[in-house]
C-alpha cells in the first residue's frame, strides 16, 4: 500500500449572505477602530472569506477585478498586509497561502492544522499559544503575532489511505 492521496472536498465555500455578514462585521470593527476599509481591502478579504480555505496571493491578484481584470500586485500585498495586522486574515508560510481568520479578533494567536495529502486548513485555538506568551513575557519581549503550523493528514485522508 502506497501512500495514495484521495481529493475530497470538505465544508465547500461559505454562502454568499455568510460572506456579506463577515464583512460587515470587519468593516464595522474597523471603524469602530478608526482604520477605513478601502475598496481594494475589501476586495481581498471579500475574496478570502468567499473562497473558505487557504488562496494564494497570485490568485487573490487574478481574481481581483470585477470584470476580469487583474489586480496590480501591490496593491493586493498591501491590502494583505493590513488585514493580517489587523487580524483579519492570515498568511499560512508553510503553503505561502492567505486565509480569511475564522475568529475575526487581531489578538489571537492562530494555529492551522493542514492536510499534507488533500490540502484542506482548519484553523484552530492555540492554547498552546499561552506558554509561548509568559515565556516571552519572562524574556521581557511582546509577541504581537503568532501563526502555529501544524502538517499531517485530515481524518478523510487517513481513512482513505
Amino acid at each position: 500500500m502506497g501512500d495514495t492521496c484521495h481529493h475530497h472536498h470538505h465544508d465547500g465555500p461559505p454562502s454568499a449572505s455568510t460572506v456579506a455578514l463577515a464583512l460587515a462585521a470587519a468593516d464595522a470593527r474597523l471603524t469602530g477602530e478608526g482604520e477605513r476599509m478601502t475598496a481594494a481591502r475589501l476586495r481581498v478579504l471579500e475574496l478570502l472569506l468567499a473562497a473558505g480555505e487557504p488562496v494564494k496571493a497570485y490568485d487573490l491578484i487574478a481574481r481581483f477585478g470585477e470584470d476580469g481584470q487583474p489586480a496590480k500586485p501591490p496593491t493586493v500585498y498591501r491590502a494583505l498586509e493590513f488585514l493580517e495586522r489587523m487580524g483579519l486574515a492570515h498568511r499560512i508560510a508553510s503553503i505561502s497561502a492567505y486565509v480569511a481568520c475564522s475568529s475575526g479578533s487581531a489578538d489571537h494567536a492562530a494555529a492551522f492544522l493542514i492536510c499534507d495529502c488533500c490540502g484542506a486548513t482548519e484553523e484552530v485555538s492555540a492554547t498552546v499559544a499561552e506558554g509561548l506568551d509568559r515565556a516571552a513575557g519572562a524574556a521581557g519581549y511582546v509577541i504581537e503575532r503568532t501563526t502555529i503550523e501544524a502538517h499531517g493528514r485530515c481524518p478523510a485522508c487517513r481513512v482513505a489511505g
